[in-house]
């Protein structure tokens, strides 16, 4: 049997007798040893009695348990000198069979002689908040006070949190160059204070999430505004609860990141507000690269989890009626703003949730903004634009990032206002400004696998919508049989984006599409089902510095035995780079009349 008395600020807040071999230390009401506040654990740790001596055991605990200032997993047995903390609580622990062995009284843990109830500061100052957010040095941790912490909130098991500490973070070393050199990694980079505020953050967030869910808070039925005043109080009381947070700390900021985090998209808010960042790419939590002008860059934005950046998926995919789990790791979306969002989570993702956010521009980019951009010139524009008038149909060709969405966004708004559009697309991106608009968007399978509609489903059933032109904002896949078939069949004017290196390149991807579609069709047949829906394909290149530029205006004129003939009507010829290191060039027109102007003399 032994005493514990429990002290807070050099009062008594707990004092009992106990005679078990175990005792539970936490919040939870099942404990032996209750303790209340919001950086004590429901089970945050464990008194275990063996052979008369005391030891004590941290139940994993997101702050941890103190032994002389030094986070433990397990300590004893306890002597008088040992200072135990719990949160903010300094424990004293008296066994009662051998009070006077060792000539202190028999007190544990708590630093002092029992002639005092009271714990004196010079002998057991109260451990500041910061100091339990510290960690101990490399050399005084053990291996298994050296895993990360699991942040217990009382949600459900999705949102438990492994956070890594500072140092830890400190030293990854898991990436390395082509020479077998480390990369150089952002968070080894940050200073004392970015990672101290990084470690305040996760503290403040996961309190705060405690709260959320012991307040019974409903994130999903609380309109946004509410919501976030809701959440704002309950961060203000929890940076209160934290006398010793380190003045160091700007708390408008810690506060309004916390917010964000909570009930926002975290980190990624300002990225999203920042009109120079086109993409947004999360490696793991505390890994976010962005393009800004072409250039990809590290950013200083950090997630304070795994399940953090969990949060904002489910926030982002959950009112598009989409999920995203073990079961079903990869989702394709969209924010409010039509910007497009892949997301792929573990057990695909190997370094936790990974998220790629291409940006849609809040302006409508126009083609003054292309050729202001340098990306074509006013009179390829006009020919497009004939293009568009003619009703060719067009395919728009290019690779990853050379921006086919945006350009079709542009050509698809040449469109006359008198004309029925339907668009179809995975995710939504295309803001078309004609009246008579329809847009359709595919549908992922839901829980039991079933209900999936795919863009081929959509290309079949947009040909009984009395369609004028049909859209679609990029053939993967069978789909691509059944476009052409639309071309061909009374849907001229009609347009789709394809990746590909060339617009030669094009036409074989092209046939590859339509092979997917099981028809066993004769690749003979198959181009000249190209051959006649397809009239031009414009190729969009984006090269090593960033810029974007259309290289390549091709008409197709035929076939010739078994090979489709093009013939190219604008190319763009790269001439070297400035000072900036931007790539120069011009813009050369072939001199040939292209075949599709004999429609304006008819």
């Amino acid at each position: 049997m032994y005493n514990l008395v429990a002290y807070l600020d050099d009062d008594v807040v707990f004092e009992s007798d106990i005679n078990k071999v175990e005792a539970i230390i936490g919040k939870s009401v099942d404990a032996d040893v209750v303790l209340k506040g919001w950086n004590i654990s429901k089970v945050h740790a464990k008194l275990i009695v063996n052979d008369e001596d005391v030891f004590i055991e941290d139940s994993a605990s997101m702050f941890g348990t103190y032994v002389n200032n030094q986070r433990i997993v397990r300590h004893g047995p306890i002597t008088h000198t040992d200072v135990i903390r719990v949160g903010g609580y300094v424990l004293s622990i008296i066994t009662i069979k051998n009070a006077d062995r060792d000539g202190y009284g028999g007190t544990f843990g708590s630093g002092k002689s029992t002639a005092s109830s009271v714990p004196e500061r010079a002998v057991a100052p109260v451990m500041p908040v910061r100091a339990v957010a510290e960690e101990p040095t490399v050399q005084q941790r053990t291996p298994a006070a050296a895993a990360p912490a699991t942040i217990t909130t009382g949600l459900a098991p999705s949102t438990v949190m492994q956070v890594a500490t500072p140092l830890e973070a400190a030293t990854d070393k898991s990436a390395g160059d082509k020479t077998g050199n480390r990369m150089p990694q952002r968070v080894r980079q940050r200073s004392e204070e970015d990672l101290l505020f990084i470690k305040w953050l996760s503290i403040v967030h996961a309190a705060v999430l405690n709260e959320m869910d012991k307040r019974r808070i409903d994130v999903n039925r609380m309109n946004d505004a509410d919501l976030r005043s809701n959440v704002r109080l309950i961060i203000r009381e929890v940076i209160r609860s934290s006398p010793d947070l380190p003045k160091s700390i700007d708390v408008n900021d810690l506060s309004m990141q916390v917010l964000d985090e909570a009930v926002g998209l975290g980190p990624l808010e300002p990225l999203l507000a920042d009109d120079e960042v086109s993409e947004i790419m999360i490696n793991k939590f505390d890994e976010i690269w962005v393009e800004k002008r072409g250039q990809l860059t590290l950013s200083n934005a950090s997630f304070t989890s795994d399940s953090a950046v969990l949060g904002a998926i489910e926030r982002i995919v959950t009112p598009l009626g989409r999920r995203i789990d073990e079961s079903s790791p990869m989702v394709d979306a969209r924010l409010k703003d039509g910007s497009r969002v892949n997301a792929i989570i573990p057990p695909l993702a190997i370094r936790g949730p990974s998220v790629t956010i291409r940006k849609f521009s809040k302006k409508q980019i126009g083609a003054s903004d292309f050729v202001a951009f340098g990306s074509l010139t006013e009179d390829m524009v006009e020919l497009i634009k004939k293009i568009v008038e003619l009703r060719l149909n067009v395919i728009v060709s290019g690779g990853t990032g050379t921006g086919k969405t945006t350009f079709l966004n542009m050509v698809g708004n040449f469109v006359a206002d008198d004309e029925r559009i339907v668009t179809i697309e995975d995710a939504a991106e295309l803001k078309l400004t004609q009246p008579n608009l329809i847009s359709l968007e595919s549908r992922p399978p839901n829980l039991e696998g079933k209900g999936v509609i795919t863009i081929r489903d959509l290309v079949r059933n947009s040909l009984r919508m009395r369609p004028d032109r049909i859209i679609v904002g990029e053939c993967r896949g069978g789909e691509a049989l059944d476009m052409l078939q639309a071309m061909n069949t009374g849907h001229d004017g009609s347009m789709t984006t394809l990746h590909s290196n060339s617009p030669r390149d094009a036409m074989a991807r092209l046939e590859v599409l339509v092979l997917m579609a099981g028809m066993n069709l004769p690749v003979r047949a198959i181009r000249e089902q190209i051959a006649s829906a397809v009239n031009v394909v414009v190729q969009l290149t984006r090269f090593s510095c960033g810029a974007r530029k259309v290289t390549s205006i091709s008409e197709i004129v035929g076939m010739e035995g078994d090979v489709i003939q093009m013939q190219e009507v604008y190319r763009f010829r790269k001439t070297g780079r400035d000072p900036s290191g931007r790539t120069v060039g011009m813009f050369e027109y072939s001199g040939l009349k292209p075949d599709f102007l004999k429609r304006l003399e008819l």
